[in-house]
């Protein structure tokens, strides 16, 4: 393949991803007359139109879908051979991109790329927030962090949480108002806030154990978030119960802000888990990231 064919299909791939031109080509460090140009040479090239422009948005045609799917996969694999290159310098460098959900990030992640980031300056880390169960092969991640049962068997898994207590939380003004739930059947009366999931588009569901017996709960209310931070103020303020982290609440707890409902009973969501391609190659960074976050009971 030639210089010239290679970054046609690299500049096709930025553009398929991002769904527009502006961005892609702020991305890519060109003009987006001159990536227009390449977008019209391959096209030519190829004999097949890949895109379809309007004013507002681009999106990959059949035939560009097509082949955005053979290509994201290739380079990925591309990108990781080159990366393991750095097995042959003296020091672990290069990038490494995760999707994670916001509160694995923020309690896990973060906290554990204090201390590893300092000792290997040559690493990089990037980390995208998102609640969807991201592929992460076609988007061209590293790896993902996600609950222990989001993560597809086809994966490799590395626990890197305990499992994760969770609380029905109101704040004093609302309960002076409703009554505190009895049963979690009960949240079916009340005004809850709930968290939207991108890849469902449908609500996360409560759960609830107790005496072995299982309970899900969907529930309803005036607010739905796709952030924990803006569901814990929102309860906070008193617009009605939330489910959440305990480690979240706990403080908040503690202040009175908030009271725990139905605490007799077991709110539990499975530990998350890193999780990466089988047929990955490790670079020794992305070991180093693992052993980082590898949770040790």
């Amino acid at each position: 393949m030639q210089r010239e064919e290679m970054a046609d299909l690299t500049a096709f791939l930025v553009v398929a991803e991002e769904r527009s031109f502006t961005r892609a080509a702020a991305k890519l460090g060109m003009t987006q007359s001159a990536l227009s140009q390449l977008m019209r040479r391959l096209e030519k090239r190829l004999g097949l139109r890949l895109l379809t422009r309007t004013t507002r948005s681009v999106a990959p045609t059949d035939a560009g879908e097509r082949l955005l799917q053979t290509l994201a996969p290739a380079l990925a694999n591309l990108d990781a051979s080159l990366a393991a290159l750095s097995e042959l310098r003296d020091k672990p460098a290069g990038t490494i991109r995760i999707t994670s959900v916001e509160h694995a990030a923020k309690t896990i992640i973060w906290p554990a790329l204090k201390k590893l980031l300092p000792d290997y300056p040559d690493i990089n880390v990037e980390i995208s927030l998102d609640y969807g169960l991201v592929d992460i092969v076609a988007e061209r991640y590293d790896a993902g962090v996600r609950l222990g049962e989001q993560v597809a068997q086809d994966m490799i898994a590395v626990r890197i949480a305990p499992d994760i207590p969770m609380a029905v939380v109101g704040a004093p003004v609302y309960l002076g108002k409703h009554p505190a739930p009895a049963v979690p059947q009960d949240l079916i009366q009340h005004r809850c806030i709930n968290l939207r999931v991108p890849t469902s588009g449908g609500l996360t569901t409560w759960g609830f154990e107790k005496d072995g017996r299982k309970l899900n709960v969907r529930t309803d209310g005036p607010l739905i978030f796709n952030t924990l931070d803006l569901i814990l103020e929102a309860a906070i303020e008193g617009f009605g119960l939330a489910y959440l982290p305990m480690d979240l609440v706990q403080m908040r707890l503690s202040s009175r802000q908030l009271v725990h409902v139905l605490s007799d009973w077991r709110t539990e969501l499975s530990g998350y888990h890193l999780y990466y391609p089988s047929r990955r190659q490790p670079t020794s960074a992305f070991a180093l990231l693992v052993e980082a976050l590898r949770y040790r009971a």
